[in-house]
């Protein structure tokens, strides 16, 4: 995939940048968190991107009013980030798709009536590539989606229930799910497949406590992600947070080393980003602390942590976060070179995408130019004014 093209040239440019960034700056990349504009805490957001290097924003339905907005609210994030950010959305199209229209856009189908009532590839690319648009328009450069678990038990609460597998059969998925991501890509934008390894066998909801799929689950639901990694897909990959004893017997997958280091970047040969689920869903609160499931977290080997607020204790989360982290790092508990390695891969993936963003807006300007008073031998002053059709 065209993600690929760059990786050489941006690995060494982003190892070269390694030692121009402290520790907490380089923590910092290491996270995204969501926001609430009528907050009183809503302010901390611009620190949190302009002075402490925050990594990414993830956008709710309630961050957007309208099109317009959106496009006005993701600049004002791009122009106060010290660092490029990820802003990303669940767009993943029916019940689970931030963009719809109570918001200036429309309805769009579930992965079910795509991948098992459709399952015409015309109507998936379609569907994906005006949701891309609607993304790429809003300056949105990360969609949470597709969603590529198997619909193993249809009425699942978090996934069969709500229509957002495509299918039963894991080739089904896999097809559907490679259209999707196609469709983003032209429009360069990363895609997320969740949640590894596997949630559509749940009978419990993750959201709202510890979900065992123990006696559920089979190797079955690897599959699309064995495809669509071994078809060269590299973009990020969600961990759910589903416990299998049968890859970890003490944590779930978001917070396994046997699940995230192990099974997919050692067996599967993944070499994306890993990021969890939102880590304030009750599958991890109530089982572990804030600063434990932190620990675990990164060192099982995830890239980015997700939480669905700024705000903690009555202070940025962001700040707490990357006081946690370094308190941990300092002490042994963590080792830089996990924070390094996370670092590295990120600032390697903004950087490609970055670039192609760039081609994109290139490729796709109509750059209009009208002169006047030229030629004009008694007024030396030629104006240009030309139009962009959008914004930057």
């Amino acid at each position: 995939m065209k993600f690929r093209i760059l990786l050489l040239l941006f690995t060494f440019l982003s190892i070269n940048t390694l030692g121009q960034q402290t520790l907490r700056e380089k923590i910092a990349q290491m996270i995204m968190v969501g926001f609430n504009a009528n907050s009183t805490y809503a302010d901390t957001l611009i620190v949190d991107l302009k002075e402490r290097n925050l990594g990414g924003v993830i956008f709710y339905a309630h961050n957007v009013e309208s099109p317009s907005q959106l496009s006005a609210l993701t600049s004002e994030i791009r122009m106060n980030s010290k660092t490029v950010p990820f802003i990303a959305i669940d767009q993943e199209g029916g019940r689970v798709a931030r963009l719809g229209s109570n918001n200036g856009y429309r309805s769009t189908y579930s992965a079910y009536q795509l991948g098992t009532v459709f399952n015409n590839e015309d109507s998936t690319r379609h569907e994906a590539n005006e949701m891309a648009g609607w993304l790429s328009n809003g300056g949105i450069n990360v969609n949470f989606a597709p969603v590529v678990d198997v619909n193993v038990n249809p009425t699942s609460p978090a996934i069969g229930a709500l229509n957002r597998s495509f299918s039963e059969n894991y080739m089904t998925v896999f097809y559907h799910s490679s259209w999707f991501i196609d469709e983003f890509h032209a429009q360069s934008i990363l895609s997320t497949l969740k949640h590894f390894p596997g949630h559509g066998s749940a009978a419990a909801d993750s959201h709202l406590g510890f979900t065992d799929v123990t006696n559920t689950w089979t190797e079955e639901e690897l599959l699309p992600y064995e495809e669509l990694i071994n078809n060269g897909y590299d973009d990020n990959i969600m961990m759910g947070h589903i416990f299998n004893e049968n890859i970890d017997s003490l944590y779930p997958a978001s917070l396994s080393y046997n699940t995230v280091t192990k099974l997919l970047k050692d067996s599967l040969k993944f070499d994306g980003l890993v990021i969890t689920d939102g880590m304030f869903m009750q599958a991890i609160t109530t089982e572990y602390t804030f600063e434990g499931a932190i620990e675990l977290a990164i060192n099982a080997g995830v890239d980015i942590l997700l939480y669905s607020t700024n705000e903690w204790q009555d202070r940025s989360l962001v700040d707490y976060f990357i006081d946690v982290v370094e308190d941990k790092v300092n002490s042994g508990l963590i080792a830089e070179s996990r924070i390094d390695e996370a670092y590295i891969k990120i600032m390697i993936k903004k950087d490609i995408l970055n670039s192609l963003e760039n081609n994109f807006k290139s490729d796709n300007m109509s750059l209009k130019l009208t002169a006047s008073n030229y030629p004009n031998p008694f007024n030396p002053v030629t104006t240009i004014t030309y139009t962009l059709p959008f914004d930057g």
